[in-house]
């Protein structure tokens, strides 16, 4: 969680107590961040990176949760603190577990070693799960990593705001003849996700193909020391706008032998 302590030295150090957030945003540099917790030792307390990284409504400072407030970067090096709702409620999958037998007709005995998100990702596209989901047997992996954004102006909040050159990083994604597909993986129970974890690498592909990107958000569960394995299906109905995103559909799967 971003520290409450070092939060509150940049607002004062800033001025950004006196900002009026229903206005606009406030612009903050890293350089500011690093002036006003330069007294600080621990490296939580000071590091940029750690501060600014704030991927669920808890992990807010308290001074951004008092104020209604968070966090989206704007290009290398500075960011955006705004108002209003930057979040998306993951919710809980309650509907039956689907029965999904593997199209692979060996075992992937690699995809046992370890236990992160990655591998159990990996897992479900070898076994076509992913192609299933999305009813697309031409998806294929094409893209992992860390890239950066083009430059691109979105609606936030009813801001506007101008995105340049920022680091996003999918866990996978796949492309077919007339679609993208970008997952999102977790190895644990998410509650709420920031919606920029979903939206800056739907900006980017569909804004550099031109073919309609799909967000998704993957989890391994254990549920009576069973695998399970979670997909979520968002939408952006509006291309420009970051809080147009909403949920088409989800369901949850055991992975069976082969038939």
């Amino acid at each position: 969680m971003a520290s409450d302590k070092s939060w509150k030295k940049i607002f004062e150090h800033t001025g950004m107590d006196n900002h009026d957030f229903d206005a606009a945003p406030y612009e903050l540099s890293a350089d500011q961040i690093k002036a006003a917790c330069q007294e600080f030792t621990k490296t939580a307390e000071k590091e940029v990176r750690i501060l600014c990284k704030q991927d669920e409504r808890n992990s807010r400072p308290q001074i951004f949760k008092d104020k209604g407030l968070f966090i989206l970067p704007k290009h290398n090096g500075s960011y955006y603190i705004l108002k209003g709702e930057g979040y998306i409620d993951v919710p809980d999958i309650t509907s039956p577990i689907l029965d999904y037998h593997k199209k692979l007709d060996f075992e992937l005995l690699s995809s046992e070693v370890g236990d992160s998100e990655m591998q159990h990702l990996d897992y479900a596209y070898a076994n076509s799960l992913i192609r299933t989901f999305m009813g697309d047997e031409s998806l294929v992996l094409t893209i992992r990593g860390r890239k950066y954004t083009p430059t691109f102006t979105c609606k936030v909040n009813n801001f506007t705001l101008e995105i340049s050159s920022v680091q996003t990083e999918v866990d996978a994604g796949y492309e077919g003849k007339d679609k993208i597909v970008l997952i999102e993986a977790k190895n644990s129970a998410n509650t709420d996700t920031i919606i920029r974890q979903l939206y800056f690498p739907y900006r980017q592909w569909q804004d550099q193909t031109g073919k309609t990107v799909y967000p998704l958000f993957f989890e391994k569960r254990i549920i009576n020391n069973e695998k399970i394995y979670y997909i979520w299906q968002f939408e952006f109905t509006d291309k420009d706008d970051y809080n147009s995103i909403h949920l088409v559909k989800s369901a949850r799967y055991r992975i069976l032998p082969k038939e």
